[in-house]
This record gives structure tokens, C-alpha cells and sequence, in this order.
């Protein structure tokens, strides 16, 4: 590229082809930098841990995540209509027997082959009929894919980081976080609440 002329402003005569190479750089660095802020964004975002949280109830009070300070909390993803509904029942003698430390948050979701129809408060009634769930249970979200809630986005990012196996594969994966907040082990759908797995870290 020829830089040595210059038109009557001072200004650079470009060939045509070196203009679009330069508009075509400068294009680039904004969409780069545009993904890295929203990436920073999101890092700062997650980065506040789970106590940040809160999450509307199928009571229709909210869950408020940093009123759980002090205790372990475990999250499950939950349905209605799966081979693993009948956990519903593991999962409140879990909680009753530990409630002094433990709280266990429910999250129904339809990810899994539509086993979760039903909506918000068919799914509370469907808890307190069948199962007289007490823990909390939250409105139904989505737990993978594009629209995953921003909890579980947090949960797997914590898994992946600490080596974690991912629990969302089916209905009823299981995640417990300490007393400090922190991600401190993940169970599988097919692990029973009161398996001596889960048991271990609370006795």
C-alpha cells in the first residue's frame, strides 16, 4: 500500500480494497469487544454466588437464597410425571429429619420428555396431595438449553470448575451447597434422597 500521497486535506488517499480491510478490522474489534463485555458482565454476574438468588415460589413468596446462610441447601430439579416422581417423598423425609440444617429447594421443569405439564399451581397441589411436600418449591423453569435458568447456570459452571459431574441428565439431579455457600458435591437422578451418598454429608 502506496501511503506517500495525500489529497489537499492531509488525508491519506486509500485504494478502495484497503478501506474495506480497515472498516472490516475496526468491525471486528467492536464485536470482539462486545463479547467480551458481556462475557465480564455475566463472570461478575455469576461471580456473587448463590446467596445472590431469589427465585419466585409456587406460594407465590419469593425464595430469597441468603436467608439460607448457615445451612447446607440442596436443589433438585423436579417433575411431575416421571419414573422418579415418587423421590418427592425420599426428598421431605430428608428434610424433615434434617430441617435444623439442611434446606431443600425444588425447581419443576419440562426439559426432560415432557414430564412436567402442569402448570404452576397444579404443580403445588399436585406436591402437597400426593407427597405433603413442606420444603420450598419454586416456580417451574427451565434447567438446559438456551433459556436455563441463571441459578443453574451458576450450579453447572461451580460443578464444572470444581470437577463435578453435571447432575441435570434426567429428572431429580441433585446439587448441595455448604454452609458458606459454596457447591460441595452433585448426585445423580437415580441417587435416592436418603442414600447413605447423601447421607454422609449430613450426619
Amino acid at each position: 500500500m502506496d501511503v506517500s500521497k495525500s489529497n489537499k486535506s492531509g488525508y491519506i488517499n486509500l485504494p478502495y480494497s484497503e478501506q474495506n480491510k480497515i472498516t472490516f478490522v475496526i468491525v471486528l474489534n467492536k464485536r470482539k469487544m462486545k463479547s467480551l463485555l458481556l462475557t465480564l458482565i455475566l463472570s461478575a454476574t455469576m461471580a456473587g454466588g448463590i446467596y445472590d438468588f431469589k427465585v419466585a415460589g409456587l406460594d407465590g413468596k419469593e425464595i430469597d437464597f441468603s436467608k439460607f446462610k448457615g445451612k447446607k441447601i440442596m436443589i433438585v430439579n423436579t417433575a411431575s410425571k416421571c419414573g422418579l416422581t415418587p423421590q418427592y417423598e425420599g426428598l421431605e423425609e430428608l428434610y424433615e429429619k434434617y430441617k435444623d440444617k439442611l434446606v431443600i429447594v425444588g425447581f419443576p421443569a419440562n426439559n426432560f420428555a415432557g414430564q412436567e405439564p402442569l402448570d404452576n399451581s397444579e404443580i403445588k397441589e399436585f406436591c402437597k396431595k400426593n407427597y405433603g411436600v413442606t420444603f420450598p418449591m419454586a416456580e417451574k423453569i427451565s434447567v438446559k438449553g438456551d433459556d436455563t435458568h441463571a441459578l443453574y447456570t451458576w450450579l453447572k459452571a461451580q460443578a464444572k470448575e470444581k470437577g463435578f459431574a453435571d447432575p441435570v441428565t434426567w429428572n431429580f439431579g441433585k446439587f448441595l451447597v455448604n454452609e458458606k455457600g459454596e457447591l460441595i458435591a452433585t448426585f445423580s437422578p437415580k441417587t435416592v434422597p436418603m442414600s447413605e451418598e447423601i447421607l454422609k454429608w449430613l450426619n
